[in-house]
C-alpha cells in the first residue's frame, strides 16, 4: 500500500489514553474535503441503517467562535466505513493514519538491558513494599493495643472528619439511633465481634439531675476494620 504524506492529514488527539481511540467526523471532513454537515448527514443515515449502530453525536467547543456544535467520534472501523461512503479514493490516506495513531499510542515495552531502568524500577518496587510493611505493623499494634477510644478520637486517629465517621458507621449499619433518642448505639454483630463496644456514663441534664447515658467506643480491632474500610492511612 502506498503511503501517503501526513502532513496532508490533520493531527489526530488521543482524548484519553485509557480510552479507545477516536476520530471526529469534522478531522473526516478535513480528510475528505466534505463539508461537515454533509458528513453528519452521512453518519446519521449510516447510523439509522444500522451499519453503525453504535456511534452517538456528542458536543464540542468550536476554538474559533466559542460556539457548541455536534459532532460523531468514530472508532477505526466506523470512520473507515464512513470514508468508503464519502471518499473512496481517501480510504488508504485514512488506514495510513489509523496506522500512525495506533503506534504513536502503543505502550512502548520497559527497556530491562538498560541499568538506569532497572534501578528505577527496583527503587518503585522497594518504596511500595516499605510503605506497605509499615501499614501492616501499624494496623498490627493497634490490633493489639488494649483500651477504645470514642468515634470523635477514632475519627482523628483515622484522618477524616468526625461527621463523615459517624456517617459511614450509620451506613455501613456499625452504629443506629433509637426512635425519639440522639444516642448513637452499637448494632449487637459488631459488639460480638469485638469491633465496638457501650460506655455507660454519668452526666447532668439541664435541671441539674444525674443521667444516665451510653456512648459508643470503637475497640483497637474495629479501629483496623474501620481503616481497612475506608482505606485511609492510620496516623
Amino acid at each position: 500500500m502506498q503511503m501517503h504524506d501526513s502532513k496532508l492529514v490533520p493531527s489526530l488527539a488521543i482524548h484519553n489514553v485509557n480510552a479507545p481511540l477516536t476520530m471526529s467526523s469534522r478531522e473526516i471532513a478535513e480528510i475528505t474535503g466534505k463539508r461537515h454537515d454533509n458528513v453528519m448527514r452521512v453518519c446519521r443515515d449510516l447510523k439509522a441503517s444500522s451499519v453503525t449502530p453504535q456511534i452517538e453525536e456528542t458536543p464540542f467547543v468550536n476554538p474559533s467562535n466559542g460556539q457548541t456544535y455536534n459532532e460523531f467520534r468514530l472508532n477505526k472501523r466506523d470512520s473507515l466505513v464512513l470514508v468508503a461512503r464519502l471518499s473512496p479514493e481517501f480510504t488508504a490516506r485514512v488506514v495510513d493514519r489509523w496506522m500512525e495513531l495506533e503506534e504513536a499510542g502503543a505502550a512502548k515495552p520497559i527497556d530491562y538491558a538498560n541499568p538506569a531502568v532497572v534501578l528505577g524500577v527496583i527503587g518503585h518496587l522497594q518504596h511500595q513494599v516499605s510503605k506497605l510493611e509499615g501499614r501492616s505493623k501499624t494496623l498490627d499494634r493497634l490490633e493489639g493495643a488494649k483500651g477504645s477510644m470514642c468515634i470523635s478520637d477514632a475519627a482523628k486517629t483515622l484522618g477524616v472528619g468526625r461527621d463523615h465517621l459517624f456517617q459511614f458507621m450509620s451506613s455501613r449499619r456499625w452504629i443506629f439511633k433509637r426512635a425519639g433518642n440522639k444516642n448513637w448505639l452499637a448494632y449487637d454483630d459488631k459488639r460480638k465481634a469485638l469491633l465496638l463496644e457501650h460506655d455507660d456514663h454519668l452526666y447532668l441534664d439541664n435541671l441539674g439531675h444525674e443521667r444516665v447515658a451510653t456512648r459508643v467506643l470503637v475497640t483497637a480491632k474495629g479501629l483496623v476494620k474501620l481503616a481497612e474500610l475506608l482505606e485511609q492511612p492510620l496516623h
